[in-house]
């Protein structure tokens, strides 16, 4: 390890400690803020080590710059306290709070004490040669300006001394305002629980991610009266913000996190929930004098333009305390909604609504110069699909389409001239005309610098469209999207008098498609959910051709889950599922009464065996017995109609059941055992199979610990497989001796993890990917990425959870499972 890291890695013992080792910084670190859009974070941890004091960390270029301040920070101004500034630490130091042991630098406690953003007055590296470097601290309980200031070195001083400053500013009192705060910012804990390995006293978020709810377009406003709401259509970024203790997330509608670029809104939410969970959906604008949602003051606010009036405009809930309330009519989720904002602060606004009386909102929003009106069905559910619930009015002619290229007149030089639009249609771009106004000269400088490195010699359009006379065009790949406002389609589908609007980064490109307004109908009975999936027939459904009895059957009931969502799950998940499932012995868990009830393991097929494949196997003492698997989605389907919950597979496929190719390591933690130490088992294990040139994946077990996957090629006698698991588990073992454990029995697993290696013999079973798990909750053994592993718990992933995931637009965490280790044949 070389660079700024190497005093922190040469002081550590990382066999001992849990302190993160932090990525190697000669290579690229994503979170390095060289965009400016990117905001700053910093953290202060109070340390209890030989002495008390306090870190303040500050994260600059890619780690973090570090202070001991022994009597910890001050609010009062004429307080000049030391800071000693030490070793850079790595930037996921912000997230470490626990114990070092004892003999180890820096043994002791450690409490996560504040955290949040800073904004640096001046230049930085400036000011760290000079000696002064001045700061705002964005932070939950420090706030406003600081500074820190270095001393001139005495004779026979070695350390960097600072002093630590509060500046006069409306945060400055007479008090050093620290003393009242006790425990973590994040955990809720004392230094003494945490010690202790306390649990956390904060409340989680029910799901890590969600679909948005989307809104039809429709031409019409629907003749139902008071069984639709309205709302404003804002102009801005649809936001998604999950709140829990004291982190926030602001997810856009593809994914991307924006907590940094908009931090002032992230800032506010934080203190806003003072402790509570709750996930909220809005749209982030900002609004010009007039009070209107302006999208191009959105984008200048990105770009870092004085504009400063930054809104986040909340419209529903969707979980509060814990408790998920997307199954709740819409009319109940905005009564709590209004009553939990009647004091936020300015910059979080309430989106208020009418019941009925379509046509006088469309009407007063078109004449006040708003884009149009939002219909929602009093009492529809957020489903997070485009269903139909929700409905857009427009006042004009307004979407947005992927740019596949640009032109340029003879008459200048240089710049843009006009944009040339798509929409896709399946995997095909098809091109839908030009933009040549709404361009200031800023922003065609901007589009300017978005199209470098986006030059490609053919055009991207299934038919591209021909240069006039007296212009060139440069195609473009099709990765940028702009927002366009219009008069009409013409008969050859092409744009009317278009005009730039702003560029989307919210959006994925390949989910722009052309938007044909439909006709507002009343509410009628489902017939079908998916085209040629399911049909309803009294109490009966049909999937896949497959019938489902009982669909309204209660199969979980905390959340209640019917019997036909549960089908409709596997249905769903099938593309992803079937390539670890199908063609493996299963053995399975039915719960044909629900989960309260008596359930049952099953690895023998029955008389029930509609759409599985019976297979004799030879046992261990010579016997045969028949087993059963499956060979697509019809399998699947069926086993879900006679009940079945959890499908476990063998370790090999059918076609080489004698040569095993999945190994699967199952950490089991003792119970009570801090999560960030299973987290630490997950990585250690990750360590030893990287070690052995062996890449392996990462799925949540829908209970207590993680399940790590190897895949491999079927080559070797499970005897062999099965020994070489419990090597590395041995391993484990000895290489940590006080963390891990390979032995079954439960006397040996106190205050450890047990590596469960045993799966990996012949007839043994793990629990297959995407399978839900018969208990409370309706969890699912879900797999996830590497990066995903401090954000996502063992258990955090349920059914709706795992269909957002599915049918959203997340990258597949495994897509690379069998391409990897050439497995597919």
């Amino acid at each position: 390890m070389t660079g700024r890291l190497r005093k922190y890695h040469q002081k550590r013992n990382f066999n001992r400690t849990l302190e993160p080792e932090g990525k190697n910084e000669d290579h690229e670190d994503p979170e390095d803020p060289e965009d400016p859009e990117e905001q700053l974070r910093f953290v202060i941890q109070h340390h209890i080590a030989r002495n008390d004091h306090y870190d303040l960390r500050l994260e600059w270029k890619g780690a973090l710059m570090s202070w001991a301040v022994p009597k910890g920070p001050s609010y009062q101004s004429h307080d000049k306290r030391l800071a000693v500034q030490v070793e850079d630490h790595p930037l996921e130091y912000r997230n470490f709070e626990g114990t070092i042991p004892k003999g180890e630098y820096g043994g002791g406690v450690v409490m996560l004490w504040d955290e949040g953003f800073w904004e640096p007055h001046g230049n930085v590296e400036e000011g760290l040669r000079e000696g002064s470097l001045k700061f705002m601290l964005k932070g939950r309980r420090l706030k406003g300006r600081w500074a820190l200031v270095r001393l001139k070195l005495k004779a026979g001083e070695t350390k960097d001394n600072w002093l630590l400053l509060k500046e006069k500013d409306e945060y400055a009192n007479n008090e050093t305002g620290i003393a009242e705060f006790t425990t973590s910012i994040r955990t809720g804990r004392t230094m003494q629980e945490i010690e202790d390995g306390a649990d956390e006293k904060i409340t989680r978020n029910p799901f890590y991610q969600a679909d948005v709810q989307l809104a039809k377009l429709v031409n019409k406003v629907p003749a139902d009266g008071e069984d639709w709401l309205y709302e404003m259509k804002y102009d801005g970024y649809r936001i998604l913000a999950f709140v829990e203790g004291n982190s926030v997330r602001l997810i856009t509608r593809n994914g991307h996190d924006y907590t940094r670029r908009f931090s002032d809104v992230a800032s506010a939410l934080i203190d806003f929930a003072a402790g509570r969970a709750m996930i909220l959906d809005g749209e982030m604008t900002v609004t010009d004098p007039e009070g209107k949602t302006n999208f191009q003051a959105l984008q200048n606010y990105l770009k870092n333009s004085e504009e400063q009036n930054l809104t986040y405009i909340v419209f529903d809930l969707l979980a509060l305390d814990g408790a998920d309330l997307r199954g709740r009519p819409l009319t109940e989720r905005k009564e709590i909604l209004e009553a939990l904002m009647k004091d936020a602060p300015k910059n979080l606004y309430y989106s208020r609504h009418v019941i009925g009386k379509g046509k006088e909102s469309l009407l007063a929003a078109c004449e006040a110069g708003m884009e149009g009106i939002i219909g929602k069905k009093v009492d529809s559910r957020y489903s997070g699909r485009r269903n139909g619930d929700w409905i857009k009015l427009k006042c004009d002619q307004r979407q947005e389409f992927v740019i596949g290229g640009y032109t340029l007149t003879d008459k200048k030089t240089g710049g843009i001239s006009a944009l040339l639009l798509g929409v896709f249609e399946g995997a095909e771009l098809i091109y839908c005309g030009r933009a040549g106004t709404g361009f200031s000269e800023r922003t065609r400088g901007i589009l300017e610098r978005e199209f470098k490195g986006l030059h490609q010699a053919e055009p991207p359009f299934k038919e591209a469209p021909s240069p006039k006379s007296n212009e060139k065009i440069t195609w473009l790949e099709p990765r940028l999207i702009a927002e366009i406002k219009f008069s009409e389609w013409t008969a050859e589908q092409l744009l009317r008098h278009a005009s730039f609007k702003g560029l989307r980064k919210d959006k994925n490109p390949e989910d722009i498609k052309r938007e044909a307004p439909v006709k507002a109908v009343k509410q009628v009975k489902v017939v079908k959910e998916s085209e040629g999936t399911m049909t309803v027939k009294d109490n009966t459904i049909f999937i896949e051709g497959i019938k489902i009895t009982n669909p309204n059957k209660v199969v979980f009931d905390d959340p209640e889950i019917t019997k036909g969502e549960v089908v409709r799950y596997y249905e769903k998940a099938a593309e992803r599922m079937l390539p670890y499932v199908e063609h493996r012995i299963l053995s399975i868990v039915r719960c044909p009464k629900g989960v309260l009830q008596s359930c049952f393991y099953k690895k023998h097929p029955g008389p029930d065996s509609r759409g599985i494949v019976t297979i004799t196997v030879a046992t261990g003492s010579g016997e045969e017995e028949e087993y059963f698997y499956i060979e697509n989605k019809l399998g699947l389907i069926s086993e879900a109609q006679m009940g079945t919950l959890e499908f476990h597979t063998w370790g090999s496929r059918v076609d080489e059941l004698e040569k095993p190719d999945l190994m699967v390591f199952d950490l089991d933690p003792d119970e009570g055992m801090d999560l960030g130490r299973v987290r630490q088992g997950v990585r250690d294990l990750k360590s030893i199979l990287t070690d052995l040139s062996l890449e392996s994946y990462l799925k949540t077990s829908g209970g207590k610990g993680y399940h790590v996957v190897v895949p491999l090629k079927p080559s070797v006698s499970w005897e062999i497989f099965h020994d070489f698991a419990r090597r590395v588990a041995l391993v484990m073992e000895q290489k940590w001796p006080d963390r891990y454990t390979g032995n079954v029995r439960k006397a040996k697993r106190k205050d450890k993890i047990f590596i469960d290696w045993m799966r990996n013999g012949r007839g043994a079973t793990s629990i297959a990917p995407y399978s839900l798990r018969a208990r409370r909750g309706a969890r699912v053994s879900m797999p996830i990425g590497w990066e995903e592993l401090d954000t996502i718990a063992p258990d955090s992933i349920d059914m709706v959870e795992a269909l957002a995931r599915i049918g959203g637009n997340d990258h597949d965490p495994w897509q690379d499972f069998f391409r990897n280790q050439q497995m597919l044949k």
